[in-house]
């Protein structure tokens, strides 16, 4: 492999500083307070580490009243949001979610943070109830692990409940050949937490105990599937505090994202049938003139006895880029 790796350049994806900064600022112009994005690609989720680098940002900006927040993510750890609400209402009293496309999951919990969520008509949130891979999980065909969720295993059961006879045997005992029932115990105690996590981020602006518990309760509960799109006039039902997004901020945000989305792109290079090397921008945190990514950056072997591939060289991190007294300076962020 290392002769190919002479021969063969390793692409990059691009890093669009200057691009991004020339938008926020004009986003930051038209609001009354400070404008953070928090930007996902889809290999990218809400992760323990954006705390950190959501900090380090918060820092360099200082404690102010109102935040206007850009988030475009599928979701991810559900209590690394309420973290990052903690975190974020530390420095802010008023938080404004700005929603232009998805807001999914762990991300719609962030969102839950807001007092108020800007939404266009593309934009939605989803259900949070909680789907959880565990190292007993059942394995697809390329022998990785898959997720289970909680409501997945009820209508299971629901299921055969309703359309049994009175000879049928008990359903769990033919669910046990096929999910651990060490799973079913950690997906039903992920579900529990779920709730819980939701109901502690609204209380930072919703007072109302009974509001709280019923948002909550059907966030986790009451959609046919995790993914169910949450449009706005749902959402206004559902009793969250949903504003019409400004149609200049929409533009400027779906023009934020297309850059993004450029710097996000895949930058995989194949070396052969089981040599590959990826770098990727998975997350964007960014804000006047400092902007922090989180790059995937190692080299991938395919085991062909356990048909699974695997890691080597990892090299992915955090790096940080930022503007001041005219200069750009670019270092690598890192959080162990």
């Amino acid at each position: 492999m290392a002769e190919r790796k002479k021969h063969i350049p390793v692409k990059q994806p691009p890093v669009k500083f200057t691009e991004t900064q020339k938008i926020v600022s004009r986003i930051a112009e038209r609001l009354d307070g400070v404008f953070i994005s928090y930007w996902n690609n889809p290999q990218g989720s809400v992760c323990q580490n954006d705390v950190i680098a959501i900090y380090e940002m918060l820092e360099n900006i200082g404690k102010r009243d109102t935040l206007y927040l850009f988030i475009k993510s599928e979701g991810g750890n559900g209590q690394a949001s309420l973290r990052i609400v903690n975190l974020l209402r530390t420095y802010f009293t008023n938080i404004q979610a700005l929603i232009p496309l998805e807001c999914a999951s762990a991300a719609t919990m962030i969102a839950l943070g807001a007092n108020a969520i800007h939404m266009g008509p593309m934009s939605y949130l989803t259900a949070v109830d909680t789907s959880l891979t565990h190292d007993l999980s059942p394995i697809d065909r390329d022998n990785e692990r898959v997720s289970v969720s909680l409501d997945e295993l009820k209508r299971v059961i629901a299921l055969w409940q309703k359309e049994k006879d009175q000879t049928a045997a008990n359903p769990y005992k033919s669910l046990f050949e096929y999910v651990h029932p060490l799973v079913i115990g950690a997906v039903d105690r992920a579900d529990s937490l779920s709730v819980m996590l939701c109901r502690a981020i609204l209380t930072y602006h919703i007072k109302e105990e009974e509001s709280v518990r019923r948002i909550a309760e059907v966030l986790n509960t009451r959609y046919p599937s995790h993914d169910y799109p949450i449009l706005s006039e749902e959402a206004v039902r559902l009793g969250l505090t949903i504003r019409t997004l400004d149609h200049e901020v929409l533009d400027l945000l779906l023009e934020l994202n297309q850059v993004y989305s450029e710097m996000g792109q895949k930058a995989t290079t194949d070396y052969d049938e089981s040599h590959s090397h990826t770098n990727e921008i998975l997350n964007i945190i960014e804000t006047r003139n400092l902007q922090l990514y989180y790059q995937l950056d190692k080299d991938w072997f395919y085991r062909t006895e356990e048909r699974r591939w695997v890691t080597l060289n990892d090299r992915s991190g955090w790096h940080k880029i930022g503007r001041s007294n005219g200069r750009v300076e670019k270092s690598e962020f890192h959080i162990a």
